[in-house]
């Protein structure tokens, strides 16, 4: 695979690289939303190639960020599992513009490990302003540093939640006030960086990385009572056995630590109320960082993304969270903008989350690594002919393998795999009506989308559906045995 012919650093395109946590696709105005209030996302949108049927290939963060950053997807570049190094061989996206010519910087949640700045710049960024966002990691987070100097409430958790409120308040009201927050800070780190990236000279690359939406859902004033009066509909309640009904790898995901599941359904608004408001906090970052760069006078020749690692349960199937193949936690939000490159307008493709570094790389006119497993958009965002996808895949260790405590630990144990279930590699394939998830060893789950879209009815077992299930199994096969065949086949004679 090669991209456009190479092009001299000054007549590259600049990259901004915007990425939200756990940020669902239908929880944008433009998707479909009439509750979620996302303006600046929503003007985003109107100027930019939106898809609206983009997949993530790992329902969990580092995996599918390895995934975006490499256009491989996890079981060749082997970063499975949160919190674990990225094989030193793969080579990043910030690593490739790098050496193409651009300042490259990151900020926010970067989710690499160890998480150091010394480790991210060896992966490729010039500038680091890091923070994952949990307390594991604060003693490598520049906004923890920035935030004890500041704050004057910097003895308070930026993750505490007011103690006693007061009936019919948000129970998840933040604090500190919203100009400490993560969110603020990560989105005035981002305008620093653009003002002086925009200043150079130089084609840049900006990766800017908001831990919000995802929980814990406390959220400050203003955006603790923004949805106070929404009436925001909820998804169906599980029971316990129709959660016993799903393959055994799904239960014990669902059902490790303190099960959520039977949660009262008050809190559950309150929780959809809070994630919605971590949304428009992200919102009301993302138009400053528009703004600003609309005042820099590159926005032209700027090249806008923004994306997310994956979606969120929210309850949904019994699960908060994500990790698992349901719709919520793999189908994501892709927005893309670059002025008269990518025709601005609504795609119903088929495409995963691979595909955005060809696709980058084939508009900076960089080449297109060998080993990439993705396919560059830029054909069929400029108007030209493109082969659509039959379809799209995803994989992941379920149940997750947990090793950071609280209670949820399942660390995975040779010879009894995690949580008792042996073999915990599941695979995903969807088609634009057809949904198999693979759980070797424990069966799999089959979904008719098109006319169960809420994914309740499995019908792996029904042999009604069992042609349709063969068939679905052979593209997983297929897939695992090709993804990899640029590496297996020798490019000449060594004899």
């Amino acid at each position: 695979m090669s991209g456009a012919a190479a092009a001299a650093p000054s007549q590259r395109p600049n990259i901004l690289f915007i990425m939200a946590d756990q940020f669902r696709f239908d929880c944008l105005g433009v998707n479909g939303n009439s509750i979620v209030r996302t303006p600046n996302l929503d003007r985003l949108a109107a100027q930019s190639a939106n898809f609206s049927n983009a997949f993530v290939q790992a329902p969990v963060c580092v995996p599918s960020r390895i995934s975006f950053f490499t256009g491989r997807y996890p079981h060749s570049h082997r970063n499975r599992v949160n919190y674990t190094p990225c094989d030193p061989r793969e080579t990043l996206l910030q690593k490739r513009l790098q050496d193409a010519g651009y300042r490259t910087g990151s900020v926010g949640k970067l989710h690499l490990s160890p998480p150091t700045a010394a480790h991210a710049r060896s992966t490729g960024f010039d500038q680091v302003q890091l923070d994952d966002g949990i307390s594991r990691t604060d003693a490598y987070s520049d906004y923890v540093v920035w935030r004890k100097a500041n704050d004057p409430k910097a003895a308070i958790s930026y993750n505490a939640a007011v103690k006693n409120p007061r009936s019919g308040e948000n129970p998840f009201r933040a604090e500190i006030d919203y100009r400490y927050t993560p969110t603020a800070w990560a989105g005035e780190r981002t305008r620093e960086m653009l003002r002086e990236f925009t200043s150079s000279g130089k084609p840049f690359f900006l990766y800017s990385s908001f831990f919000k939406p995802h929980a814990p859902h406390t959220v400050p004033a203003p955006y603790d009572s923004m949805y106070s009066d929404a009436d925001i509909p909820l998804p169906r309640q599980v029971t316990l056995e129709q959660i016993r009904a799903l393959p055994k790898p799904v239960q014990a995901l669902i059902l490790r630590g303190r099960p959520e599941y039977a949660m009262d359904r008050r809190r559950l608004l309150w929780t959809y109320r809070s994630y919605y408001a971590g949304v428009s906090m992200v919102d009301h970052e993302v138009g400053l960082i528009l703004d600003e760069l609309e005042r820099s006078g590159a926005a032209q020749n700027t090249i806008v993304v923004f994306s997310t690692d994956h979606g969120d349960q929210l309850l949904e199937h019994g699960l908060e969270g994500k990790n698992l193949f349901f719709e919520a936690s793999v189908h994501i939000p892709l927005l893309v903008k670059f002025p008269g490159r990518a025709r601005a307008a609504k795609y119903q493709e088929l495409v995963e989350t691979v595909d955005l570094l060809p696709t980058l790389l084939d508009f900076a006119g960089v080449p297109i690594p060998a080993n990439c497993q993705g396919r560059s958009l830029a054909q069929l965002l400029g108007g030209g002919g493109w082969s659509p996808r039959e379809a799209v895949f995803a994989e992941n260790i379920i149940p997750e393998v947990i090793t950071g405590g609280g209670g949820i630990d399942m660390p995975y144990v040779p010879g009894q795999g995690v949580g008792g279930i042996r073999h915990p590699d599941s695979k995903m394939v969807r088609t634009s009506r057809w949904k198999l998830n693979y759980y070797p060893g424990n069966g799999g789950e089959l979904y008719d989308l098109a006319n169960d879209p809420g994914e309740y009815s499995n019908l792996y077992a029904d042999q009604a559906h069992a042609e349709v299930a063969h068939e679905l199994l052979q593209r997983i096969l297929d897939w695992m045995i090709t993804a990899d065949e640029t590496e297996q086949i020798a490019p000449r004679w060594l004899i």
